[in-house]
């Protein structure tokens, strides 16, 4: 994240303490030619607090127990995705068998199944326990919804899904224009579709419900 000019958080320091408001503050830096997100983000460093001197806010610090936790967290989604989607992948390959293909043998289709819900069983119930513990940490200490590293892991993990989801989409259409469609390639599309829509719904609404926080 790009850190404030130190002539404009001085700049704003000062005013404050002037007793100046903010939206007046807001409105001659726009006109110096300011941007606003950078504005915007040098008033976040002071708490709206009746005081005669600006109070400033805790500032997010990046540690190594924090980029462990975001990292683990974000790791374990993408495995419980994955694997639970490999899963229903399974299913539907057993109730809509392809023809055109030998049909599998039985012990690998065994071996894909155990292999995805031992991976299941270990990776979604760590993600759940992590969701958990982040969320109570963010209630008292709520400067957490800052934190470069969850903002980074959250953003990236939303392009991964929009690129999923628009790869979705390209493949339906082309199966659509080529005349191939299938009821077992339409319930893999709307499994690939569905996975990816509900994990970029859910972190895009927690972005826009810490935006109104910040």
């Amino acid at each position: 994240m790009e850190k404030p000019n130190n002539d404009l958080s001085v700049f704003v320091c000062e005013a404050l303490k002037r007793d100046i408001s903010r939206d007046r503050i807001r409105e001659v830096l726009l006109q110096a030619g300011w941007q606003a997100d950078r504005v915007d983000r040098v008033f976040e460093e002071y708490a709206e607090i009746d005081f005669p001197l600006p109070v400033p806010k805790p500032r997010p610090s990046l540690s190594a127990r924090e980029t462990f936790f975001y990292l683990l967290l974000f790791v374990t989604l993408y495995i419980s995705a994955f694997n639970f989607g490999n899963l229903l992948f399974i299913f539907i390959e057993q109730a809509f068998p392809d023809p055109a293909m030998a049909a599998s043998s039985f012990d690998w289709i065994s071996s894909r199944v155990r292999g995805s819900l031992s991976s299941l069983v270990v990776a979604f119930p760590l993600f759940l326990y992590l969701s958990r513990k982040i969320a109570n940490e963010l209630q008292t200490a709520p400067a957490g919804h800052s934190s470069g590293v969850r903002r980074w892991l959250t953003y990236l993990t939303l392009f991964i899904a929009a690129c999923i989801i628009l790869g979705d989409v390209s493949a339906l259409l082309f199966s659509l224009l080529g005349g191939e469609l299938t009821v077992r390639f339409i319930l893999k599309v709307l499994v690939v579709g569905s996975l990816a829509g509900v994990i970029f719904i859910y972190y895009l609404h927690g972005l826009r419900s810490e935006e109104q926080i910040l």
